[in-house]
């Protein structure tokens, strides 16, 4: 019996963090085989070449290079023309029989355009969110379209991935991937965290994640300051940072993270990429994510710990009672911080419940991804919502 060719495409550090495990499973399987494209951050030494890190643990079957040093729109423009290029020779040689994608970032909608020429099923997880500030917002959705499958992570984006006119019995609601990860995962304790990373740990600490708002023009190295400003105020407290994505000016707050840390060595550290069991462990030992990672608001709740949420690029995500959120204004960053710390928030957190559930999707969504029929998937019917 000829097995099923499952092929994956990861292109940055977080995507591939929440994908492991359900990589994992098909890598291990005697009933598919598993194929593994890397792309855009992974390829990279300004992100930390973290195709490495990919390769301790699986084969990867082909490198999609499109990532230049220019992150501005005509750069990010030009390497999806290469990823055009790319993933079409990809697919081309490698023929998988099913496409996994997850997320909204531009490489990935490259390749499910690409998988759609090629008429190659495709099955997207996480879809049928929402981030208002962001280019991510349309291409998630434009993904779901040119999508046959998918994995989402709550109720409500089960609804919306629908309403968008998809298939009901196409459309599973497992949870997100990011919770069976830190099931999975062994927490540094202190000691361990601090000598892993070379870096002793204050009376308080903080992870500091910041991407830029990409439909806003020319924020970022704004915002971040306002950001720093609050964050220089802050007594005894240690700041980890770790470095912004290639989204548009991401060098621009990479840059001011790198003059921060060479300024006040003793109290931050900075990282391209802490990997899933150290980024997990600092988790584990802060007292609040600051940013606007997405992680802080899909996996950070499980740990009980407190998201401060900073501006509109997660706008729009269902969000648990351990966020708050508040504008990039130096004077609202730093009331947020002292409503953070206060006994009422803190005794709150202990009671927080992760909306993105409790565990077990990936081995869910595997079980779909091994068995289900291929064959009639490429011809969609639009699903009339209410008609």
């Amino acid at each position: 019996m000829i097995k099923r060719n499952i092929c994956f495409v990861t292109g940055s550090r977080a995507e591939y963090g929440q994908l492991f495990d359900l990589i994992d499973m098909v890598n291990k399987s005697n009933e598919v085989k598993l194929q593994l494209i890397v792309t855009g951050m992974h390829l990279h030494k300004d992100f930390g070449n973290t195709y490495n890190e990919i390769e301790r643990s699986f084969k990867i079957d082909k490198k999609v290079k499109i990532l230049s040093n220019d992150d501005t729109p005509y750069g990010i423009s030009k390497s999806m023309s290469l990823a055009h290029i790319g993933f079409g020779k990809a697919f081309k040689e490698l023929k998988p029989d099913l496409l996994v994608v997850l997320g909204d970032r531009y490489e990935i909608l490259i390749s499910c355009i690409d998988a759609m020429i090629a008429r190659i099923p495709i099955a997207h997880l996480h879809g049928g969110e929402a981030t208002e500030g962001l280019i991510d917002e349309a291409i998630r959705h434009s993904i779901t379209k040119m999508s046959h499958l998918h994995f989402v992570a709550n109720k409500n984006y089960k609804k919306r991935v629908i309403q968008l006119g998809e298939n009901p019995s196409c459309v599973y609601n497992f949870g997100g991937l990011g919770v069976d990860i830190i099931k999975k995962t062994k927490i540094l304790k202190k000691v361990e965290f601090e000598k892993e990373i070379k870096f002793k740990l204050n009376k308080k600490n903080i992870i500091v994640t910041y991407h830029p708002v990409t439909l806003e023009e020319n924020t970022s190295e704004i915002q971040f300051k306002e950001i720093i400003n609050s964050i220089d105020k802050l007594e005894d407290t240690n700041i980890i940072f770790t470095k912004s994505n290639s989204d548009t000016n991401g060098r621009v707050i990479n840059k001011i993270i790198d003059d921060y840390v060479k300024k006040y060595p003793n109290k931050a550290i900075q990282f391209e990429s802490m990997g899933t069991s150290l980024y997990l462990s600092a988790l584990s030992h802060v007292d609040i994510v600051v940013g606007n990672s997405s992680s802080g608001i899909a996996e950070v709740p499980s740990f009980k710990k407190a998201t401060l949420n900073i501006g509109d690029r997660q706008k729009g995500r269902i969000m648990s009672e351990s966020i708050y959120s508040c504008d990039p204004i130096e004077k609202e960053i730093d009331n947020a911080f002292n409503k953070i710390y206060s006994h009422k928030f803190q005794e709150k957190l202990k009671k927080v419940k992760n909306p993105y559930g409790e565990g077990g999707a990936s081995k869910k969504i595997f079980k779909i991804l091994k068995s289900k029929n291929l064959n009639s998937l490429l011809k969609k019917k639009f699903f009339d919502v209410n008609i």
